[in-house]
């Protein structure tokens, strides 16, 4: 319980320290919102009647707390952009990044998972040497170049889904899914080669271990070992990594909605730091951080449970 506590004691002061530095640093980059909203009107006078209107010019560690107090108790704040709450203009979009994150980071368990386990148990063999090599490539291979290359063979050339012809959740959910499976596989790959190459070598370095010598006198075959015995241990430093690949699949997702035309957050935010609509962008960086840091923070937990010598940590 007390390493629990020290976790989420970790977590919220990383959480407020994520915050701090999110607002702070959109008060100092150049550039005002003021001018971009005002445009071809923009004047000295107006812009410094817009500011006070805007309230930018109280206090920015006053200005920090309004908004860090609004956004714990749900009120994201106005869009400079849109004249409307962060939380409508975000509405539907989060739910876009959400499931392409979420579908990119199931791909990649499902696929590195049982491969993994399986070059290990297959050490040395043709289809090793042969995923080994394919794995070197995929890890190279950047997601937006992955979803170059789909979008053209599996768009333009065999016509399994339209280049940016997005399916919403609201009109067909299995469409939208359907949709969202070539973006996802293009984040996946490149993640899924990294743990299956972590998982392999995990389960290699615990073959040689005294334990596993034991195993092997009491009869077990290969595969029993590594069910039975090595797999528990050999999957640890997997744990912490999957959920820290998290944090990847996510800026992953940004980059590649642009690839695939995808109305999610990564477009907003990108058109929001070009648009200065801080409160939009200051959001959304907030709520990714949450992600990560807590996905994170639930690995450190599950490890915990996994291996109670963490505790020790």
């Amino acid at each position: 319980m007390r390493y629990i506590l020290k976790k989420t004691g970790v977590l919220l002061i990383t959480l407020l320290l994520i915050s701090l530095l999110a607002f702070l640093a959109f008060q100092i980059v150049p550039g005002d919102p003021t001018t971009k909203l005002l445009g071809s009107e923009y004047s000295p006078e107006r812009a410094a009647a817009l500011r006070e209107e805007m309230g930018l010019n109280r206090n920015v560690l006053v200005r920090y707390v309004d908004w860090l107090t609004g956004f714990v108790t749900g009120d994201l704040g106005v869009s400079y952009s849109y004249g409307m709450g962060v939380r409508q203009v975000m509405e539907g979009k989060g739910v876009v990044t959400a499931a392409l994150s979420l579908m990119a980071w199931l791909l990649v368990i499902a696929i590195s998972i049982p491969l993994g386990i399986t070059l290990a148990r297959w050490q040395g063999g043709r289809l090793d040497r042969a995923c080994v090599a394919m794995n070197q490539v995929f890890m190279a291979i950047p997601p937006f170049f992955l979803g170059i290359l789909f979008t053209y063979i599996f768009g333009l050339v065999l016509h399994l889904f339209v280049p940016g012809g997005f399916i919403s959740p609201q009109s067909s959910f299995w469409g939208f899914l359907g949709y969202l499976a070539f973006p996802a596989l293009a984040i996946a790959i490149p993640k899924a080669a990294m743990v299956t190459k972590l998982l392999r070598s995990s389960i290699i370095n615990q073959m040689g271990e005294n334990y596993v010598r034991t195993a092997y006198s009491r009869g077990n075959s290969r595969w029993g070992v590594i069910r039975g015995h090595v797999l528990r241990n050999a999957i640890l430093p997997v744990v912490t990594f999957v959920a820290m690949t998290l944090a990847d699949i996510v800026a992953g997702s940004i980059i590649v909605e642009q690839v695939f035309a995808l109305p999610g957050l990564g477009r907003l935010l990108l058109a929001s730091i070009g648009n200065r609509d801080y409160p939009v962008v200051q959001c959304i960086v907030v709520i990714i951080a949450f992600v990560v840091v807590f996905m994170n923070y639930l690995a450190d937990v599950v490890t915990q449970y996994i291996d109670p010598r963490v505790r020790l940590a």
